[in-house]
């Protein structure tokens, strides 16, 4: 028998869009994206948020992300983008949210979005990487031999099987932090090296645990305690090594301005 054809529904249009900057801390660095995407929609509607959604038979709710950090990552720098079928203030906007949301997935910020992608604004991610069981003379050695190596091939089980990749290229800057009564070399009496690593945006990407196991390749540094890495910021690398946030653009842009593209 054949199946009569479905209407396709109308959807209110996008008339706003709006860019949001999140974290992810404590525990909730554990949750993946797509837990992440289940909340945040479950978060929309407990908000009220009047989200715009795609045509056809499946309508989806108008979010996008840029550069989801990987499970089990902490992050300070997480962004999306929403499409609105009614204009709303982005200040109410980002409060609303981030009590409907767990604690732990904090929203930071909300702007109305200018023009361009907001991906095209992000090409490299600033990192804290702490590494537990390893000395700072350690980690300063192990640095040092990585930094040195004009390339360093580490590998990674992918989808596609086993892939061979440069970690070194995509560094842009990895040093040791320094020991300040603020940043002490222990931590429960454990020693503890903290990295601070910038990694540019390339494919396939460099994630901080390849750049741990280039670590591993050229100096043989194996952390006796899991690392803990934390992102601290995303956006467009200058020349002179400072981060732009992606979302700077965009501060100013007017509420009742003319919607976004």
């Amino acid at each position: 028998m054949t199946r009569k054809p479905q209407p396709e529904q109308n959807q209110a249009p996008v008339v706003q869009r709006i860019r949001i900057r999140y974290a992810k801390r404590g525990p909730m660095r554990f949750t993946s994206h797509r837990d992440f995407a289940r909340a945040f929609e479950r978060a929309i509607h407990r908000a009220n948020v009047p989200i715009a959604y795609s045509q056809g038979f499946t309508p989806h709710p108008k979010v996008s992300y840029a550069s989801a950090a990987p499970t089990g990552a902490a992050s300070e720098a997480e962004y999306l983008e929403i499409g609105l079928r009614e204009v709303v203030d982005p200040d109410g906007l980002a409060r609303a949210l981030d009590a409907a949301l767990s604690p732990g997935l904090d929203v930071l910020a909300a702007v109305v979005a200018g023009p361009g992608a907001l991906a095209e604004r992000i090409d490299a991610a600033h990192w804290r990487v702490e590494l537990p069981g390893v000395s700072v003379f350690e980690a300063r050695q192990a640095v040092t031999a990585f930094l040195a190596a004009p390339e360093v091939a580490v590998q990674r089980l992918t989808k596609q099987g086993i892939r061979t990749f440069d970690a070194r290229a995509a560094v842009a800057r990895l040093d040791v932090v320094e020991v300040t009564p603020d940043v002490p070399s222990e931590v429960d009496g454990v020693p503890c090296a903290i990295l601070d690593l910038v990694v540019r945006q390339v494919t396939p990407a460099v994630r901080p645990d390849d750049v741990l196991s280039g670590l591993r390749v050229v100096a043989d540094l194996e952390p006796s305690v899991p690392p803990r890495a934390t992102r601290l910021a995303q956006g467009a690398l200058t020349a002179r090594g400072e981060m732009v946030d992606p979302l700077d653009a965009d501060r100013g842009v007017v509420v009742s301005g003319t919607p976004s593209p």
